[in-house]
């Protein structure tokens, strides 16, 4: 899908440190909707971690992951992120704003079939 639009609440130039930041980040797409994600840094994921004395990264917030805050790497991974018909975007997107908006009962059901075929396959 085309991104035509992404733009920044916050602009770039005030981020001191690219390679440990984040930065939300509008996009709009052909289809007519405006999306907002957050972009990190891994140093960033890092340093939360360690404010957090935590050795993951926490749920829920998804998040686009470049090595550093630049146009260049936003607008790639945007544009990766919206291939085809945005789906991982959306997700990200929607997932953000309300985990009830994904059907976790769908979800079970696909697991199940997974493994009933797997099962099938292995025997079990």
């Amino acid at each position: 899908m085309k991104v035509l639009k992404i733009s920044y609440p916050t602009s770039l130039s005030e981020i001191s440190n690219k390679e440990n930041d984040n930065i939300d980040v509008f996009v709009e797409l052909e289809d007519g909707y405006s999306i907002t994600v957050v972009v990190s840094t891994p140093l960033n994921l890092l340093d939360q971690m360690n404010r957090d004395n935590i050795n993951f990264i926490a749920p829920p917030q998804p998040e686009i992951i470049v090595k550093s805050l630049t146009e260049e790497n936003i607008a790639l991974a945007i544009e990766e992120y919206a291939r085809e018909d945005a789906f991982w975007l959306k997700l990200l997107y929607v997932a953000s704003l309300d985990k009830d908006a994904i059907d976790l009962g769908r979800i079970h059901r696909y697991l199940f079939e997974i493994q009933r075929m797997n099962n099938e396959l292995t025997g079990e």
